[in-house]
């Protein structure tokens, strides 16, 4: 068939096919091409196919490496308790730490946008980035130690709670030998009622001298006074061997300040009040014929703060390290996706009469979803694989509580001696971040055609 021409014009001769060479749309011959390309493909298949393949293999064998195990190891995966755990922890991770990490991105790039300071401030929170995953660790390895004094965290928890719930002065104060005063409900109280007119002696030990309250003052024997009951309560330690005598005021010797004194008669308070910073308290007629008791709320042991990385709180703890670390990236990103939005958008929904939230809500974030997409899966895949933080920060009592696929890849490996296990877990970490690989690529690839 031949095809048809309008008349008066002339056919436009097809042009010539080039002849087939054997070189790139460059200029370059291909297999000078492949031949640079050819280091390239040796360490990608040493490096990362090989381990693939073999890992995939070895994963159908047993711990010996010598009989065809079948699935048996993939069937370890959703029978053995640390791998159930692992798994478990690992939803938590995919969930939680790209969502708050990418969260806190998007309001620090957004807050930080019109500040004249944001460029600082943007640095100061990418700098975690520039610390390895070794070294986040050990630095809140640290930050969550239990002890207020080493541990920031704690610290700072201790701190808030002491301004609104102080804690005893006197956490380890007990009776001594000889004393007017018995055990009852955490606290003490005397052995006997007491009566108006009387001077009441209520000596306690075990308080260490530099941990007595500051206000404290050297003890004074309360003198008797008619229609009140008196009384003095203090550290009845001497120092040096001989010195002092027991159930006695000496001169040396610290009064309680502030010590709660209550006076109870048929199960009633009737009659409350503090030592003074000598020790001494006084007492109104009312508590006549009562009995004397320091309640508990005197021996409170001092308030010590969070187990940060004890089993409840461990996995929450190492994924804020994590956030620490990865906000910056988040931030990053964003604010560069933040300013190619057209600020003509932006201004003209300011003056339909929209407010900051609003422009927020309905087109920033709108218009961020595609590098929203992008950070969030690109932490997902990061988080994944994550194994030195957990490593490192969750301590050995608590490390089954804060297990992770790759760590329990690395047991299974090194310490238990069941390579097989171990690979079945890699190959299915691998199939966990391939479609997750894909999702992200795509979206990489729509972008650039846009």
């Amino acid at each position: 068939m031949t095809s048809a021409t309008a008349p008066g014009v002339a056919e436009t001769p097809a042009a010539p096919r080039a002849p087939r060479t054997g070189r790139s749309v460059t200029g370059t011959r291909r297999w000078v091409a492949a031949l640079f390309l050819l280091p390239a493909l040796v360490l990608l298949g040493a490096l990362v196919v090989y381990p693939i393949g073999y890992s995939i293999v070895r994963s159908f064998y047993d711990n010996s490496g010598d009989h065809f195990a079948g699935f048996d190891n993939y069937t370890a995966l959703f029978t053995d308790d640390g791998i159930r755990t692992a798994l478990k922890n690992n939803i938590i991770w995919v969930v939680f730490a790209p969502a708050v990490a990418t969260a806190l991105g998007l309001i620090f790039a957004v807050l930080t946008e019109r500040v004249r300071w944001g460029t600082a401030f943007k640095l100061v929170v990418f700098m975690p980035m520039a610390i390895s995953m070794l070294a986040a660790g050990i630095i809140f390895r640290l930050v969550y130690d239990q002890d207020p004094d080493k541990g920031v965290a704690n610290a700072v928890w201790v701190g808030i709670h002491d301004t609104f719930a102080p804690s005893s002065a006197f956490p380890k104060a007990h009776p001594g030998r000889n004393s007017p005063l018995e055990p009852e409900d955490g606290g003490f109280v005397t052995t006997s009622p007491v009566h108006v007119g009387q001077s009441v002696a209520l000596p306690l030990v075990g308080v260490a001298p530099e941990q007595m309250p500051d206000d404290a003052k050297t003890a004074v024997q309360a003198p008797a006074e008619p229609g009140k009951i008196t009384g003095t309560t203090w550290q009845d330690f001497t120092r040096g061997k001989g010195v002092g005598k027991l159930g006695a005021v000496d001169s040396t010797e610290l009064g309680y300040a502030g010590m709660r004194i209550e006076a109870v008669k048929d199960g009633k308070v009737v009659a409350t009040t503090k030592a003074a910073a000598d020790g001494t308290f006084t007492l109104p007629a009312e508590a006549d014929g009562a009995v004397l008791r320091l309640p508990a709320s005197n021996f409170t042991e001092p308030y010590n703060g969070v187990d940060w990385l004890g089993p409840a709180l461990v996995t929450p703890a190492i994924v804020g390290a994590y956030v620490w670390m990865w906000a910056g990236f988040a931030m990053v990103l964003i604010a560069a996706g933040l300013a190619s939005v057209p600020r003509e958008l932006l201004e003209a929904a300011r003056v339909d009469g929209c407010n900051e939230w609003q422009v927020f809500r309905r087109i920033t974030v709108p218009v961020l979803a595609p590098v929203l997409g992008v950070v969030v899966v690109t932490l997902m895949i990061n988080v994944l694989k994550i194994f030195d933080l957990v490593f490192i920060i969750a301590p050995g009592s608590s490390q089954d509580d804060a297990n992770v696929l790759a760590l329990e890849l690395y047991r299974k490996g090194f310490s238990e001696g069941r390579p097989g296990v171990a690979s079945a877990i890699a190959v299915f970490l691998l199939v966990l971040v391939i479609p997750v690989m894909l999702f992200n690529m795509r979206r990489l690839r729509r972008e650039v055609r846009r």
